[in-house]
């Protein structure tokens, strides 16, 4: 299928979650313009490099564009709504302002969930985690979620660089992601003593 796509570094979106967004550049405006008049559909993805034209990762996000917000001066705000991860065939040879590619949908296991034991190991590491960081976090509404909106939305709003994030989106499944968020929030839980800050390379 042909993806009109949004290279936006840092910027991961998980299907059945929202990725809020506020659009000004003019080729991106009239990449809105555009799904607005098909089928709402962008792709989110990100670049290798934070560089114009670079090359892309090979897995992103295509998303529908739920709430729209219209500025007088051609900017919108839209509400970006998760629907399937997507890998990318190729790059198109496009005509439009935007990049294009040939993408094919990546299928998810719909009834995936974690063993008790998976979660529990989770929870306990996200707390560590989260008192470590000094994050205020309800836990109650955290034990409510089902396991693919707890995995899926830590892994799209934790704190994690690029690279990180991009490895949680390509993970092949549930519990594979559920580990992997584990090790990187061990990970970037050690603050280096210097800067304060740590990177995956």
């Amino acid at each position: 299928m042909r993806i009109s796509i949004f290279p936006l570094p840092g910027a991961i979106l998980f299907p059945g979650l929202q990725l809020p967004l506020h659009i000004f550049e003019p080729r991106y405006r009239a990449m809105i313009k555009d799904a607005l008049a098909r089928d709402r559909r962008i792709g989110m993805i990100q670049p290798q490099r934070p560089v114009e034209g670079a090359p892309l990762f090979e897995v992103g996000c295509l998303g529908r564009i739920g709430e729209v917000e219209a500025l007088e001066d051609g900017r919108f705000n839209i509400v970006l709504e998760g629907e399937s991860r997507f890998r990318i065939l190729r790059e198109l040879d496009a005509a439009t302002p935007f990049r294009q590619i040939e993408g094919e949908l990546i299928a998810e296991d719909e009834d995936a969930a974690l063993s008790p034991v998976e979660r529990a190991g989770f929870e306990r590491e996200a707390h560590r985690f989260a008192d470590a960081q000094g994050y205020s976090v309800d836990w109650d509404a955290v034990t409510r979620l089902d396991d693919r909106s707890l995995i899926d939305g830590v892994s799209q709003i934790a704190p994690f660089d690029a690279a990180a994030k991009q490895a949680l989106l390509e993970a092949p499944d549930l519990a594979t992601r559920c580990e992997l968020l584990i090790q990187l929030m061990q990970f970037f839980g050690r603050r280096d003593s210097d800067d304060g800050e740590v990177t995956l390379q």
